[in-house]
């Protein structure tokens, strides 16, 4: 069991590196969802 928390810690390590690139992404997310909702009104 340890050993997989271990495993999962450092697996999450370079996604809270790439905090900015996790920002960017969720802005791309956002303005993908905001164009949709302009197409169907």
């Amino acid at each position: 069991m340890k050993r997989l928390l271990i495993i999962a810690l450092i697996a999450t390590l370079p996604v809270l590196s790439a905090c900015n690139t996790v920002k960017g992404v969720g802005r791309d997310i956002e303005s993908v969802g905001d164009a949709m909702d302009r197409a169907t009104k």
